[in-house]
């Protein structure tokens, strides 16, 4: 599995610092355990954070700072974290990273779905603060209805994977759209693509019958 869309690096830095609302902080976890190269990041964010505090260091220029803590981060043991999960397997091998089966009660096959309309289902998460989560459901091929944003969205593939812009996002993958984006994300074919969307405000649907159905179905 390779991952090519990262968190912006802005929300792995608030996430260490505990200060993303509970929907953000539950993605980037989710991201987390399945990213490697973030979960680096992380530790290096959270090294430069602890020298800042526990030294003098900030009378120093930036980038001695910064060499500093990654030469810290060097020299502490390494703590492998969660290894990327299988897509499919049996007993120990799960869909959704253990972060996300807290959240939900289980893995994919215990999801209590609901239905969108066109074939796309959701579960919503239960969650704290003014952003939403929710698990999407799109088959294969699938468009999504065409819509923009209010806010922003996160959206994290977890199984199958879907086209949008002229990139392609498979496990793992992390997609940010803001205001500034209309758009209409296609599933790839080869399987129904499962994802995990956080949502600051409502969307912005084209079409007249998602407009009808949107107070009704609360995204």
């Amino acid at each position: 599995m390779t991952i090519t869309h990262h968190p912006d690096t802005d929300l792995i830095v608030a996430y260490g610092a505990g200060i993303l609302d509970e929907a953000s902080a539950l993605l980037i976890s989710v991201h987390m355990a399945l990213c490697p190269t973030c979960r680096t990041d992380l530790e290096i964010a959270e090294c430069i954070g602890g020298v800042l505090v526990d030294s003098e260091l900030p009378s120093l220029p930036v980038d001695a700072v910064t060499h500093t803590a990654i030469a810290a981060a060097a020299e502490r043991p390494r703590d492998p974290g969660p290894a990327a999960i299988p897509l499919r397997g049996r007993g120990t091998d799960f869909v959704f990273p253990q972060p996300l089966r807290e959240y939900v009660g289980g893995d994919l096959g215990d999801i209590a779905w609901r239905s969108l309309g066109g074939g796309i289902r959701h579960f919503p998460i239960k969650l704290r603060g003014p952003s939403k989560a929710r698990l999407l459901n799109i088959p294969a091929g699938e468009r999504v209805p065409e819509h923009g944003h209010k806010g922003t969205e996160l959206t994290l593939v977890l199984s199958g994977s879907f086209y949008d812009r002229g990139s392609w996002y498979r496990r793992g993958d992390v997609e940010f759209t803001d205001e500034a984006t209309i758009h209409q994300p296609v599933a790839g074919p080869e399987e129904n693509c499962i994802c995990l969307a956080v949502t600051d405000a409502p969307l912005k649907f084209r079409g007249w019958l998602a407009r009808l159905a949107q107070p009704f179905l609360r995204i």
